[in-house]
């Protein structure tokens, strides 16, 4: 068997025994039951992940992956594909946005080429290779990739994932950087929703609503060789890109070795979509950061069944909403960990349920 056929055959499902254990604790801490509302879900949700009742979710690591794409040439980006090498060198030396989040969330990063059109060259422990290419092809006019680099760039994204987790990583955030890519995206989230393109489809980088308008042609005319419910390589290998292969990988590998992942915007959900069509018990180790202004972006979450954190209208990718929502998942976990018990605070639990004013008051 490949290792992607071992890696979808070993994920489990959550821990039952221990996210009961989680709901149970919730009922005893010293608040109104529900008032912590979406963090006492994620909280139950990370002790199915672990089996433990309030991880440390140590180290938490951002990994951004970069690629370029062929379809750059039609036009659907508002900048050159030259820019990713250019924004890599800037993630490189600390100067994005990404960098900044993940230092506000005391997070590390590790930058990823993928198959950057200009090979990156840098020593710095950031930095992993893992160049499939320099870029894909033209997805207009024929398959972005082989089946082969599809199954490939997956398959390296589970051994990040393993290679994360033996060195201690606890969380894992996903974040993406390519010129292009949610071309890239929207094709892959239309194929596997069987939604328009013009539902999915947004103007990315800030391009204009006539360039939005050629793009959804592009995509459409691009779709449209791809069959009905299509197999998940057949997807990525027709319209996806080296790092959307790659982080749907790393969801796979982070299941298997029963890690959170942190999901980011529109380029790491139609990862994400990839990874649930290939396991879809998957996407129970998922967890989204946000909903970015994207129209793609709600569909995917509706198909995939993850209600985002935050709302904040993002459209930057990089991971940055994922960098936003590492410190709240923590802070699911630490409540479970570190906040009082009606017991163990001396608290009269009959306080919860009286009201506060009396009848007729």
């Amino acid at each position: 068997m490949s290792l992607l056929d071992t890696t979808c055959s070993t994920i489990q499902p959550l821990d039952p025994a221990a996210m009961d254990q989680a709901r149970q604790h919730q009922d005893r801490l010293t608040k109104p039951q529900g008032a912590l509302g979406d963090l006492e879900q994620i909280a139950i949700q990370l002790a199915g992940i672990t089996g433990m009742l309030a991880p440390p979710l140590r180290r938490p690591t951002l990994v951004v992956v970069a690629a370029d794409h062929g379809v750059a040439a039609e036009g659907v980006s508002a900048y050159p594909a030259s820019v990713t090498a250019q924004m890599v060198a800037n993630f490189l030396a600390g100067g994005a946005a990404i960098n900044v989040l993940a230092r506000q969330a005391n997070a590390d990063v590790l930058i990823v080429d993928a198959g950057v059109q200009t090979p990156i060259i840098s020593d710095s422990p950031l930095f992993r290779a893992e160049r499939l290419g320099p870029g894909t092809a033209n997805l207009l006019h024929g398959p972005a990739m082989s089946s082969a680099s599809a199954s490939e760039s997956i398959e390296r994204g589970i051994r990040i994932a393993f290679d994360l987790v033996a060195s201690g990583v606890e969380l894992i955030a996903l974040g993406e950087m390519g010129i292009a890519n949610t071309t890239a995206a929207a094709c892959m989230t239309a194929a596997l929703t069987e939604n328009p393109a013009s539902l999915v489809t947004g103007p990315g980088t800030g391009i204009s609503l006539e360039q939005v308008g050629h793009k959804i042609s592009v995509i459409e005319r691009a779709i449209a060789r791809i069959p009905a419910h299509p197999a998940a390589l057949t997807v990525l290998s027709e319209v996806g890109g080296f790092e959307i292969g790659m982080l749907a990988g790393i969801v796979l590998g982070a299941a298997v070795r029963r890690t959170p992942v942190v999901i980011d915007g529109f380029i790491t959900l139609a990862a994400a979509l990839l990874a649930q069509r290939l396991c879809p018990g998957a996407i129970h180790y998922c967890i989204a950061a946000h909903c970015g202004s994207e129209p793609g972006n709600q569909i995917a979450l509706d198909q995939l069944n993850l209600r985002p954190l935050l709302r904040l209208n993002l459209r930057l990718g990089e991971g940055s909403g994922a960098a936003l929502a590492i410190p709240l998942i923590r802070a699911a976990a630490r409540i479970l960990g570190e906040m009082a018990t009606f017991g163990s605070a001396g608290v009269d639990v009959a306080l919860k349920i009286e009201p506060i004013f009396a009848a007729g008051s």
